[in-house]
């Protein structure tokens, strides 16, 4: 029987982050990965490296400086990935936030922020607004700006995963998981190759596969319970482009969410929507409900623009169950063990983009009780990282 010392399931960013941050640290690492790196979620956000101003709104404030930390890190590690994007904020008469309370909130995100290279937010004078080409400017009464990040959320996964195999992480993708025995001193994972049942000895094991990895009960042994948590959808839509070189994060004129507006490559970008889904993450569409909302958005904000529907695609956020709307549940990170003492199998369960780097190190150091001790071969925050080959091959 084959043997590795930790085994991660799933080659989104969490996944292909555990993988580097483990391979860094020295330890030996497979990944599992069913269809191809980045395929579900980890390429459905909305291509942003960000604190996450809106959380400041609910009380996460070290989940923002955390991001916004994270944000400055990779600019540097990863330059010809991840660029600034100067995002606007207008607000009109009917607006449900006023100036005063999004001037006081772009204030704590650059205090956040610290001393960095970003510009600092500002509120554009009347005779700025002419820069907004296609922006409804009837009942507009103030736009501010900020400083933000933009990516390609694919590209960056793959980057992550070719770094972790140069430090010696080993890929195996198509490769389904189907089932792992956890026991006192190591563990056993099957997977399908294939045709081809396969079976591997390993230390402890990382279930990354966000929204096809929640419930377990029925894929381990002993049984793992199922995690109180549940899938939500986020739906984007791709319309003509529209000559904008920068972003806007605007409120739904129906319920007052956030939505963003940017450019993504030839065409505008819109999402995203926040829909409880309890279908098969297999079979996940964009509803045409999530269509009509986001388009709506669009066309209310920019009537002039071309609001045909090129393109829509969504993904699936885990977030804890709760009776709330999704649009305000905390969007911490949260890593469940089997066992606090002995973690062997370990779960990744929501988190986001631009954190990913934080989640793999925590990852790591959780599990170091259960690893052998190993002498780290590189830093994951002094690793550059580069645009992928086209192709990934097997190892």
């Amino acid at each position: 029987m084959e043997e590795t010392e930790l085994i991660v399931l799933g080659g989104g960013i969490h996944g292909v982050g555990v993988a580097q941050a483990a391979a860094a640290a020295g330890y030996r690492v497979r990944l599992l990965e069913k269809t191809a790196l980045a395929a579900g979620t980890s390429s459905r956000s909305t291509k942003l490296i960000h604190g996450g101003l809106r959380y400041l709104e609910s009380g996460q404030i070290h989940l923002v400086r955390k991001n916004l930390k994270e944000r400055e890190l990779l600019l540097k590690l990863a330059p010809d990935l991840i660029q600034r994007k100067t995002f606007y904020i207008p607000l009109y008469e009917n607006s449900s936030r006023q100036p005063l309370t999004i001037r006081l909130g772009l204030w704590a995100y650059d205090l956040l922020t610290g001393s960095t290279k970003a510009p600092s937010s500002s509120r554009l004078s009347r005779s700025d607004w002419d820069r907004l080409p296609g922006l409804q400017t009837r009942g507009l009464k103030a736009v501010f700006s900020y400083s933000d990040a933009q990516t390609d959320d694919t590209a960056l996964t793959r980057a992550v995963m070719q770094s972790a195999r140069q430090l010696g992480a080993k890929l195996c993708c198509p490769a389904t998981f189907t089932s792992a025995d956890i026991f006192d001193d190591h563990c056993r994972v099957r997977y399908r190759v294939g045709d081809v049942e396969k079976s591997i000895k390993c230390l402890a094991i990382v279930n990354a596969m966000g929204a096809w990895g929640i419930n377990m009960a029925n894929r381990t042994t002993p049984p793992l319970p199922d995690y109180p948590f549940e899938c939500i959808e986020g739906t984007h839509i791709e319309c003509p482009e529209a000559g904008l070189t920068d972003a806007y994060y605007v409120e739904s004129p129906s319920d007052r969410r956030g939505v963003f507006i940017l450019p993504w490559g030839a065409r505008t970008l819109i999402g995203t929507t926040e829909t409880p889904y309890l279908g098969d993450p297999d079979h996940l569409m964009p509803s045409q409900a999530s269509i009509d909302y986001l388009q709506t958005i669009y066309q209310h904000y920019f009537p002039g623009h071309d609001a045909t529907v090129l393109d829509a695609w969504a993904g699936l956020r885990v977030l804890p169950q709760s009776s709330s709307s999704p649009f305000n549940r905390p969007r911490e990170t949260v890593i469940s063990s089997n066992d606090p003492k002995n973690p062997r199998f370990l779960s990744i369960l929501g988190g986001k983009l631009t954190g990913y780097r934080l989640t793999a190190a925590d990852v790591v150091t959780q599990l170091q009780c259960v690893l052998p001790s190993r002498t780290a071969v590189a830093d994951t925050a002094a690793l550059t990282l580069t645009r992928a080959d086209d192709e990934f091959i097997p190892d």
